[in-house]
């Protein structure tokens, strides 16, 4: 993903990062602590007003999605005979080719995409993030093999492996995270197999190794924290890419089965009245998709701007 191409690692134990951000010392010169990182970190991102935008975004849609079922009841399990009703009264956005109230629909399905995005990020992240670092911190023929496996499932199409495993498969809300998780995690374990390799030939990490730490200690409390940057941006992509790819499967019909309910399968259904005028059943799932992705994807540009040294030096 090319957008986390220039970032750097935060810094690490006995090696201050330059951020642009000093204080002056006894002797004259200039350090950095880890307060004033972190807050001109966070100074950062809040002056991104498009970062403000997507947490905006990001908390309506939550709570559009798990609270609104609480206060506006709807009956999402058997249909009735007011199908394809325009909205209005009883009805702000009308009613689907079941009878199913659509505002309803749309905040039940809001809560299996969201859900699978956020399961998604964190296991492709936690076992990408591992797998990497263990690659490119051991190197040698461990690192070929590893590698090799995940340049292997990249050569296959994604949407290949995605529509045999659904199709296989009877697809359930659990069933769809693996599967979408076991196509997702091979990003970021390049991501961190090349941060890894830049982390490993750190002075730190050979003092650990001379002063007895093992391999699985310097992984996990030096190689993988230097590289918190990388993984908290990627996980943000991923949580859109997951919503994405869980509104492809279900336009094509391999989404959760009825009556659960999903953006992409209202998007799908509604494309069979495309032709008859009832936009009622296809804009507000497509606009659901389109802001829940944008905003994760600003969050995820503002944190990457944020953690940039480069950027920080104004």
């Amino acid at each position: 993903m090319s957008r986390l191409d220039d970032l750097h690692p935060l810094g690490s134990p006995g090696e201050e990062p330059d951020l642009g951000i000093s204080k002056a010392t006894p002797e004259g010169g200039e350090a950095v602590s880890s307060g004033s990182q972190l807050r001109l970190i966070a100074q950062t991102f809040l002056e991104n007003k498009l970062a403000i935008v997507g947490l905006a975004l990001v908390f309506i849609a939550v709570i559009f999605c798990f609270a609104g079922p609480l206060l506006y009841h709807t009956n999402q399990i058997t249909t009735s005979y007011s199908i394809n009703t325009p909205p209005g009264k009883g009805h702000p956005l009308g009613t689907d080719s079941n009878g199913y109230d659509v505002l309803g629909r749309l905040m039940i399905g809001g809560q299996s995409s969201l859900e699978i995005g956020f399961a998604v990020a964190i296991i492709a992240t936690v076992f990408g993030v591992v797998w990497g670092a263990v690659a490119g911190f051991v190197g040698g023929v461990v690192d070929t093999v590893m590698m090799r496996i995940v340049d292997t499932l990249l050569s296959i199409p994604t949407l290949l492996l995605l529509i045999f495993f659904a199709s296989v498969f009877r697809p359930t809300l659990k069933l769809l995270i693996i599967v979408i998780s076991a196509v997702s995690w091979l990003s970021p374990a390049r991501l961190i197999r090349g941060e890894a390799l830049t982390l490993r030939v750190r002075d730190y990490v050979k003092a650990v190794r001379v002063m007895g730490g093992g391999s699985r200690r310097i992984v996990l409390r030096h190689i993988i924290p230097n590289a918190i940057g990388t993984i908290v941006v990627n996980a943000t992509f991923q949580i859109a890419d997951a919503i994405l790819v869980m509104a492809v499967l279900s336009y094509l019909g391999l989404g959760l089965p009825p009556p659960a309910a999903n953006w992409g399968g209202m998007l799908s259904d509604g494309v069979n009245y495309v032709y008859a005028g009832y936009w009622w059943l296809i804009y507000p799932a497509g606009f659901a998709i389109i802001l829940t992705v944008v905003a994760f994807n600003l969050i995820g540009d503002a944190i990457r701007d944020s953690l940039e040294v480069r950027l920080q030096r104004r």
